[in-house]
């Protein structure tokens, strides 16, 4: 006896990947394939990420085989553009829109596409199990390196409708933590190297207080304070503390804003910057019942994807609506 699974794809500026979850939307499968980013850069263009992933997904297809072994998909799913909102399009997903409509059009399956933020949110509710926040409206951070906003999210059929009430009004905090670390000599994407670096800090934090206005905070600035900061002491760790301490509680006071102003709601953290054992403690201690992905799906994974997909089966069946 076969075993039905959803299959999900997506193909962001950082990552390629490819998930299957069961009809509980439990993992089956999480694959990831980082993109190659030179040293010394900051990123990707656009063209060199879509080349990335056109190379990778065959990769990602023959490590997705044993898991298909004895299973049947009943869907296919993937991100289709950065954020629910019109206009939001990045070329990177055009290559996993190629590789998730073959996969549905040779096995004659149906194709759902979703947004890559509905599945960073999606990925955290299935990692902490909060499916009660897939059916009423709450809070949600996506902090990732293309993304800093705290959303007012109202689950739909397919996905989610999010309308941001704060966040960042310039640089993202992936993008500042990433231009720090490069500077530091720390390899792209920064974030795991600097927070270690971080955590091995062992002094008293500088402290400079956000400025945070209406939910909103920018923190272009930032990077100016920590390398200044870096000048004077030549301490690594000291500015990498520095940096992740300011962005604690930048986060903290702009949810404290909007909280105030909206109402008190259930808050979810997604988005890679998330996976932050220094940002989740801060977190917690200020909102004990916040809810987090694993570090596995915090970073850019296809897993919210397959589960939505999963979702949106039930609720369309095999001859519903597809491409909502």
């Amino acid at each position: 006896m076969t075993e039905n699974c959803f299959l999900g794809f997506d193909t962001s500026n950082y990552t390629t990947s490819v998930a299957l979850v069961d009809g509980e939307d439990r993992v089956i499968c999480n694959l990831k394939q980082p993109l190659s980013v030179g040293t010394g850069e900051h990123g990707l263009r656009q063209s060199d990420a879509v080349f990335q992933h056109v190379k990778n997904l065959p990769l990602l297809a023959e490590r997705l085989a044993p898991y298909l072994a004895g299973r049947t998909p009943l869907a296919v799913g993937v991100s289709e553009r950065p954020r629910d909102r019109d206009g939001s399009y990045m070329p990177c997903f055009l290559a996993g829109i190629a590789a998730a409509s073959h996969a549905a059009a040779v096995s004659a399956l149906p194709l759902f596409r979703f947004s890559h933020q509905s599945g960073h949110l999606f990925a955290a509710i299935v990692s902490s199990r909060r499916f009660d926040l897939a059916d009423r409206p709450f809070y949600a951070w996506h902090v990732s390196g293309g993304t800093t906003e705290l959303l007012a999210v109202t689950p739909t059929e397919n996905g989610f409708d999010s309308e941001i009430v704060g966040g960042t009004r310039d640089l993202n905090a992936g993008q500042v933590i990433d231009r720090i670390g490069v500077a530091l000599g720390v390899p792209f994407p920064a974030g795991p190297g600097l927070e270690k670096l971080a955590l091995s800090y062992t002094g008293k934090i500088p402290k400079r207080k956000p400025v945070v206005r209406d939910g909103y905070v920018n923190l272009s600035g930032l990077e100016n304070l920590a390398l200044d900061l870096f000048k004077k002491t030549n301490d690594p760790a000291a500015v990498a503390a520095f940096v992740f301490s300011h962005i604690s509680e930048a986060i903290l006071a702009m949810t404290d804003q909007v909280t105030e102003k909206y109402g008190a709601r259930e808050l979810l953290c997604a988005g890679g910057v998330m996976s932050s054992v220094i940002l989740r403690r801060a977190i917690e201690e200020r909102y004990p019942s916040a809810s987090f992905a694993e570090p596995a799906l915090s970073s850019d994974n296809a897993v919210g994807i397959a589960a939505l997909t999963a979702r949106a089966y039930r609720r369309n069946g095999e001859g519903g609506k597809t491409d909502p």
